[in-house]
């Protein structure tokens, strides 16, 4: 299917496209096919079925690093989520792409994730060792083709292909052409989640993806970094003087100190972070020009073809990025504090898995139907999918009432 909407009755600003941003007029359609929308483009229509979707909606209660209760103001996947949207948003409005496609991407790109964090993620995928493995990239596009049920004519939200394509492959090609994965996953098989989707051979797991599925991924790494070392200072897991040192956190802090002497210290904060986003953005933004005036795309099928990523940070910014990485790594996610909690939490989630192997009617009636007489491999599957969808309040709700060790995680 192809849609061919003119630009003036959907409300598109005044901004010229870029030539290499991905068309709405003429996207490759969805698995099914569905009338066009006479008031929104295809991605318009997809960024709202994510925000209205189940998934999107427990995000709110999913844990960013701090677990939901540690308090009101540290990041969930939802609030990181909406944050990742406004930064893609900005560098896709400044290289002329399409932003509702880059918008509905950083926006779907957390609905994988388990409750716990990348915690719950790496138990899960050991518990699933012997059945194809989780992943929380390939679990979004799970729950976006098959898991969330709420349409009367199809299962998951039926996206555009665009969207399904920039949700598996933000990061990267997969694969290469011959079907090997490659980079993070070489050496392995495609995830389950992915090989489970019918048409997965159609969304080109060897190329690069769309530009917007590009700026939604440098967003989310802008993100983390600035908000894990927001919510990290504002915890009290390291203080402003230990940045002095990190490659550009200490040269902003300075700038900072110096236009703001005696400035109170959530205020110093602030202004720190908001610098280390805007600074970033712009380099993308820079970086991006330059790669794109040397390509010369003409589509945006030229940004798949080409031979790397065309947004990135510059070598400058990704070394300093990558001291970033370093000392948040070393004094927030090692942090002997965030560790034990993480130890507790490990115990939650392999308690519940396999707790509902073994008394799989424990869990709820939609779950649990029609699994007396299914395979091993259905059954650790359902199970998986039943806890990777919990918020980290139920699956402690659940422990509880199933248990009678739920560990204290205060």
């Amino acid at each position: 299917m192809t849609a061919r909407l003119a630009h003036a009755e959907l409300g598109f600003g005044s901004q010229e496209r870029a030539p290499y941003a991905v068309d709405p007029t003429h996207t490759r359609g969805r698995l099914k096919p569905e009338p066009d929308s006479p008031t929104r483009t295809p991605y318009q229509r997809d960024r709202d079925r994510i925000i209205h979707s189940t998934a999107f909606r427990r995000l709110k209660h999913k844990t960013q690093v701090f677990v939901y209760h540690e308090g009101d103001h540290y990041r969930t996947r939802l609030t990181h989520s909406i944050e990742v949207s406004q930064i893609a948003r900005s560098i896709s409005r400044a290289l002329r792409l399409d932003e509702d496609l880059a918008e509905a991407l950083a926006l779907a790109h957390d609905l994988g994730h388990t409750p716990f964090g990348h915690e719950g993620e790496d138990v899960l995928d050991v518990c699933m060792a012997d059945y194809g493995g989780f992943d929380h990239n390939a679990q979004s596009l799970r729950i976006v083709t098959s898991l969330e049920r709420r349409y009367a004519e199809f299962d998951g939200l039926n996206l555009a292909w665009e969207t399904l394509e920039g949700l598996v492959k933000h990061n990267g090609p997969l694969t290469d052409r011959a079907g090997a994965c490659i980079g993070k996953l070489a050496g392995h098989a495609l995830p389950q989640a992915i090989l489970d989707y019918p048409a997965h051979d159609g969304l080109m797991l060897w190329s690069w993806p769309s530009a917007e599925a590009q700026a939604a991924a440098i967003a989310d790494d802008i993100a983390y970094d600035a908000h894990d070392l927001d919510d990290g200072l504002r915890a009290g897991l390291f203080r402003l003087e230990h940045l002095k040192d990190v490659p550009l956190l200490g040269d902003l802090l300075a700038e900072v100190d110096s236009r703001y002497p005696g400035l109170e210290t959530p205020r110093r904060i602030h202004e720190l972070v908001r610098r280390a986003i805007t600074r970033m953005v712009e380099d993308v933004i820079g970086e991006a020009q330059g790669r794109l005036q040397a390509l010369g795309p003409l589509s945006a099928d030229n940004i798949r073809m080409a031979q790397g990523a065309v947004i990135g940070f510059s070598p400058a910014m990704a070394a300093a990025e990558a001291g970033i990485k370093a000392f948040l790594f070393e004094h927030m996610y090692r942090h002997e504090d965030v560790l034990c909690v993480r130890k507790l939490v490990a115990k939650v989630v392999r308690d519940l898995f396999d707790g509902f192997i073994a008394h799989p009617h424990e869990m709820p009636e939609e779950w649990a139907c029609d699994l007396d007489d299914a395979s091993t491999t259905t059954l650790h599957r359902r199970v998986c999918d039943y806890i990777a969808g919990m918020t980290d309040r139920y699956a402690i709700d659940e422990h509880r009432r199933l248990f009678d060790d739920t560990p204290e995680l205060r």
